[in-house]
């Protein structure tokens, strides 16, 4: 089989990769760079223009994976789009989403090639999408290609774990199979429980790496972040402050919103408003809704008869009183400018009384990263758009994340059992460790970390 990474860069970017599998031809994933700018945000669709595209499969619905597939298919309008039954719910209201920000964008910041596709062809494009139960196995090469008698390469989403309709997608051929990761996640969260790739095994693996580079401590546990948490909450209602907690709108939100809603629950935080983002609140409903059928703890838990959820509204969270002891579950996670996240940590950052408490990853070029690595009392840059700010503000980081451990991860290599490893999603030092540790612990597997825009025979 031949693969070509489409990330136009070597960390965590556009997660795209095209794959030639038995003759046929398929993208999996079409994202956008989430620190690039207009057309060098895209997979590098360039290097695939001469290729035949049977089919493009999404792993799940976050932006880096799924936010250019509108400029995909404009490239390719005969492939159909696969992805998980859930993430079919969600894909357009995201790819709608990314126009409007686009949009603000291009007013804002004068970037004329935005937006890169328009809500009519996010309109035009959803007949094509078609959303398949996890652990069914279905055909996806153009049947015309088909030779009588022979058979079409097959593809089956796996549950992941990450996020709602997450998956890890596994091709198989007359004589290859071929697993993808995507994001995944082999601990149980709040809400959903850890992924179910128990019974994977297959040839060549393209595996994430984002916590390659970040060890687990000794003695951590889940559970011990969560009691971190929930007491320095206690302390900041205790003390009159607000409390920030910026999260991504697909899955951060809806984690979060259960965690505070089981806390209320047990009398750990008093019952009071919570205040969100309009997006966040459309995936919360969402989540509710295929709560039934989500392989998840707390399956009664509705988030919105849990918590009395109030939408910020455009410019209120520059104008509403910060004191009393209010609770804000926010996006962007890592407060891109022009996001209400952004704008209340602003405010937020000066006054000693607040509080503003990561539980995810903030890229340290991001005004989140910079405001996590100041410390207290220093002034430093915290956007090209707010400028210099002063860090008084309560901040702290707590592990919750939705990614795999790295451990757990090199353990899952040993499970799949492959001949060929291709490490992606990460920044070279963590893709560097897999390498490392990979060679180490199973000497025969070939270990490939595919440059931008290269073919790779596997």
């Amino acid at each position: 089989m031949r693969i070509i990474n489409l990330n136009p860069e070597t960390d965590i970017g556009a997660s795209a990769w095209f794959v030639n599998f038995e003759g046929h031809g398929l993208l999996m994933d079409s994202g956008m760079h989430p620190k690039l700018e207009g057309r060098a945000a895209m997979p590098l669709f360039k290097s695939i223009l001469n290729e035949e595209l049977d089919a493009i499969a999404i792993s799940h619905c976050h932006h880096d994976h799924v936010g250019t597939l509108p400029v995909a298919l404009r490239h390719f309008p005969k492939a159909h789009v696969m992805l998980p039954e859930q993430s079919y719910f969600i894909i357009e209201r995201v790819l709608h989403n990314s126009v409007n920000v686009m949009t603000k964008q291009r007013d804002e910041l004068g970037l004329k090639e935005y937006p890169l596709y328009t809500h009519d062809e996010v309109d035009d494009i959803a007949p094509v999408f078609q959303g398949y139960r996890y652990n069914r196995e279905v055909e996806w090469a153009s049947f015309s290609k088909t030779r009588a008698g022979s058979s079409s390469p097959t593809l089956e989403f796996f549950d992941a774990g990450h996020t709602l309709g997450s998956a890890g997608i596994l091709l198989r051929g007359k004589k290859e199979t071929l697993f993808y990761t995507g994001d995944v996640c082999f601990h149980d969260q709040t809400i959903l429980r850890a992924a179910r790739f128990q019974d994977v095994k297959a040839d060549v693996l393209i595996m994430e790496t984002t916590r390659g580079n970040r060890p687990t401590p000794k003695n951590f546990t889940r559970q011990g972040e969560i009691e971190r948490l929930t007491v320095a909450i206690q302390r900041a209602l205790k003390r009159k402050g607000s409390v920030l907690i910026p999260s991504f709108a697909l899955g951060r939100t809806q984690e979060i919103l259960a965690l505070l809603a089981l806390l209320m629950r047990e009398g750990k935080l008093k019952r009071q408003p919570v205040y969100i983002g309009g997006l966040g609140r459309v995936f919360t409903e969402i989540y509710d809704l295929e709560a039934h059928r989500t392989h998840r703890q707390h399956t009664n838990l509705q988030l919105h008869e849990a918590h009395n959820l109030v939408v910020l509204e455009k410019g209120q969270g520059e104008i509403m009183k910060l004191g009393g002891g209010r609770i804000f579950v926010l996006t962007s996670g890592m407060m891109a400018e022009n996001t209400a996240a952004h704008d209340l940590a602003v405010r937020m950052a000066g006054d000693e009384r607040q509080s503003i408490f990561f539980v995810g990853y903030a890229d340290p070029s991001t005004p989140g990263g910079r405001l996590k690595a100041a410390k207290p009392g220093e002034t430093f840059v915290f956007s090209p758009g707010a400028g210099r700010v002063t860090r008084r503000c309560d901040v702290q980081d707590f592990d919750l994340t939705a990614h795999a451990n790295r451990d757990d991860l090199l353990d899952f290599v040993g499970q799949v059992s492959p001949r060929a490893v291709l490490l992606g999603h990460g920044d070279g030092a963590s893709r560097k460790w897999f390498e490392d540790q990979i060679r180490a612990r199973h000497p025969k597997i070939k270990i490939i970390q595919p440059q931008p825009g290269k073919a790779v025979e596997v």
